[in-house]
Formats: C-alpha cells, sequence, structure tokens
C-alpha cells in the first residue's frame, strides 16, 4: 500500500475532551491561579496553570518521563480543546518544578488537596496510610541505599502515602529518602493529612506493622478516631500467642482470638486480634511463623512450623472477626499504588532537585484524583478500570477540529 503524508492537524487523543470537561466542572484551573504558582519572567513564559494542566494530560496519555511530554506539545488538536497558547517542552517542566521550595510545597499542596476534598460531599471517610519504594538509577539527591525488596543495594525513594479507600483517591502524598524507615517522620505527616481533611470525618485509620509505635497509635487515640493496625510479632508477643488455647474457628483451617496485651514501647496495654492459618490447609496463607520461639525444645511443632499468624491492634469493641474484615480491605492502597507506578508514571518524573521531585509527584496524585473523579461521575457502580483500559476504551480517539468542532472518528457501536 502506497502512502503519503498530510499537514491536516489531527489527533490521537480527542476522548480527552471528557477531561477537559472535568477540569472546568471542578474550577480546579481557576484555584491554580489563585494559589500563587511561580511564574516565569519572560514575555513568553508560559502560564503555571497551563504548565500544570498539560503535565496533567501527559501523563493521562501515557506519558511516563518528562521527554515523552513531546507528544502533547506536537498535538495542535490537544492544544486547542484544551486552550493553551503553548505547550512546555521538558526542560520547561524540569525548570518549573525546580521553582518550588519545601515551605511553598507544604503551603500549596495543603490549600490544594484541602479544597479538592471540600469539593465532594462524600463524608466519613476510611483513611489507609501506606509507604512503598521507587528505585532510582542516578545519584539523584534523596536517593539512598535502604529497604528495596525488588532492587536490593539499589539507590532509592521512600515515598509516604494516605488514601481515602472510598473514593479510590490520594489525600496526601510525601517523598521521603530511600534510608527511612516506614513511620519515619509520620507523625508531621499525619498532621498534614487531617489538617487537609480537617472538615471531614474520618471514621478509620488502617495501616501495616511498620506504622504500629507507640507514637502514632497514641496521635490517632488522641483525635478519637477509630483504628485497626497490624503489629509487629516480637518475641513477646509471640510468647503469649503460643500459650493461646481459646482459639474460635472461622473456616477451613483458620482460627481467631483476642487478647490485651502491653507490646514494648508501648504506655498501656491495648485490644489485640490474633488469626490463625494452618499451611496445610490454606496453601497461600501469608504471616509470621512464631520464629523467636524455635530454640525450645518443649515446643509443639505443629505450632510453629505449620502455623502463620497475624495480629492487629485496635481501639474498636466490633467483633473481632469484623475488625479482621476491616484490615482484610486494607489491601486495595496496594492497588492504588500499583496503579500509580503503572499507568501515572509516579516512578518516572524524577530530576536531581529532590523538592523538584516530590512536587511533580504530588501533582501526580491530583492528575489521578481528577481520574478517579471521571470514573465515579462516568462509570458509577460498574467496576472501576484502570487508567491503561480507559486510555484504550474512552481516550484513545481519532479526532480533529472542524469549524470549531471536535470530529470523533468512532463507530456508532461504540459511542455510548
Amino acid at each position: 500500500m502506497e502512502q503519503e503524508y498530510t499537514d491536516m492537524q489531527v489527533t490521537a487523543w480527542g476522548g480527552m475532551q471528557e477531561m477537559k470537561r472535568i477540569i472546568d466542572k471542578t474550577g480546579i484551573n481557576k484555584k491554580l491561579q489563585s494559589l500563587g504558582l511561580p511564574e516565569g519572567k519572560s514575555n513568553n513564559k508560559i502560564s503555571a496553570s497551563d504548565t500544570i494542566e498539560s503535565f496533567w494530560v501527559s501523563i493521562w496519555i501515557g506519558c511516563f518521563r518528562f521527554s515523552h511530554t513531546a507528544v502533547v506539545r506536537l498535538d495542535e488538536v490537544l492544544r486547542q480543546i484544551f486552550g493553551w497558547e503553548r505547550v512546555p517542552s521538558a526542560t520547561t517542566y524540569g525548570r518549573f518544578f525546580k521553582k518550588f521550595t519545601p515551605s511553598m510545597n507544604h503551603d500549596i499542596f495543603i490549600e490544594l488537596y484541602s479544597w479538592f476534598f471540600e469539593q465532594l460531599q462524600f463524608d466519613n471517610y476510611t483513611l489507609d496510610v501506606d509507604s512503598s519504594v521507587i528505585t532510582r538509577h542516578g545519584e539523584q539527591e534523596g536517593a539512598k541505599k535502604g529497604y528495596n525488596p525488588t532492587k536490593r543495594g539499589r539507590n532509592s525513594h521512600h515515598p509516604l502515602f494516605a488514601f481515602v479507600n472510598d473514593i479510590k483517591m490520594v489525600a496526601n502524598c510525601w517523598n521521603r529518602s530511600g534510608n527511612t524507615n516506614s513511620s519515619n517522620n509520620c507523625i508531621h505527616f499525619l498532621e498534614e493529612t487531617f489538617s487537609i481533611l480537617k472538615n471531614k470525618k474520618i471514621g478509620l485509620f488502617r495501616a501495616d506493622s511498620g506504622f504500629c509505635s507507640e507514637s502514632i497509635l497514641k496521635f490517632i487515640e488522641d483525635k478519637t478516631t477509630a483504628y485497626v493496625m497490624s503489629c509487629k510479632l516480637y518475641a513477646n508477643l509471640q510468647s503469649t500467642i503460643y500459650g493461646i488455647t481459646n482459639w474460635q474457628p472461622i473456616g477451613m483451617g483458620i482460627w481467631i482470638t483476642e487478647i490485651t496485651f502491653k507490646q514494648g514501647g508501648w504506655s498501656k496495654a491495648r485490644r489485640i486480634i490474633v488469626i490463625k492459618q494452618l499451611e496445610e490447609v490454606r496453601h497461600k496463607t501469608t504471616g509470621k511463623k512464631l520464629t523467636s520461639l524455635f530454640k525450645q525444645a518443649d515446643l509443639d511443632k505443629e505450632k510453629v512450623y505449620k502455623t502463620r499468624y497475624h495480629a492487629f491492634v485496635t481501639n474498636q469493641t466490633l467483633p473481632a472477626i469484623e475488625i479482621w474484615e476491616q484490615y482484610k480491605r486494607r489491601g486495595d492502597a496496594e492497588n492504588r499504588i500499583k496503579e500509580l507506578k503503572e499507568d501515572f508514571g509516579v516512578q518516572g518524573f524524577c530530576m536531581d532537585s529532590f523538592c523538584a521531585t516530590e512536587t511533580a509527584m504530588r501533582f501526580v496524585m491530583i492528575a489521578y484524583n481528577l481520574m478517579s473523579l471521571f470514573r465515579l461521575l462516568t462509570l458509577q457502580k460498574q467496576p472501576s478500570p484502570t487508567l491503561a483500559t480507559l486510555r484504550f476504551n474512552c481516550f484513545a480517539v481519532g479526532s480533529w477540529i472542524e469549524n470549531k468542532v471536535l470530529k470523533m472518528s468512532v463507530p456508532l457501536k461504540r459511542r455510548q
């Protein structure tokens, strides 16, 4: 087949018109303009709000690096859909994010996130806190050797996330050096997150064992917020669990019980729910074995070698099995992190400056929330697809503009 070239302005992303409508309906562009974002001084400058908006569009259509954003810059139809005068280059994005300072980030993002959640009528949130590891291939600021399960010994960042589970959105995000542990600086992070959601009720707080410290427990208890957190199975708790005899069966090869226990470093005893599962029956079970007791000669070998345990601390009075069901739903936070990495390029927009990298990361979170809002409004009770699915089923539409009308090449069967 022969081929020809044309100067006709065509885009592969006509479906982005829907995201333009979301941006207009939320009024987030006007909010960005009111935040005092750093603006360039050149007569040929691109406004801060247009820079951020085009950055979001780049993420939505699949750009994982600043160099990929050239796809948007060369797309004249996308520029007209969103009404930008010009689209930034990869280096322009880098210069823009490097203008932000830590104090500016603190003020701007608290106000922006707070404003965003104020617009949502939904209340009584379940707040999940989790951390992740992002491997870095270079000597970027803050990239240090620390816990890295996939790339051992490699430099990394260790960001901290707060998710609103009910609506699948990000309430807050901080970047951190790779050599920090899960709970490092978590109190300040929680203080900022609670100030963001200051006019919303946080009905339940959940976190894994990396956050189960006295300082965090006391912070949440002082807020009179219900919580459930996974406990670290230190030797003294393992010994207590080993001696438990009153287990209640709740399924094949699984039992539950509860105790009141004071973990080392805690100021008081707290209610702990314990789950026991037999490996022989539940082959895919996770949890911890009572490894600290291995050296004792009189141990029940089945209790130690063939059984795995989970322990959860809570301040609620609900039945033990309800507490366990609550905690199991926390696993959705892992899905959010996976989607941020695989679909939203949270690993890719990295610069030499730590603060600039964090700024880009936090704007990625806003892009994620806007996409979550799109899913809530359009799909409602239907299963929520990933951005990759939406990208090819909804946004990838060959289009052109004719007499100020966006012409979208969509077969009749696909239009709905």
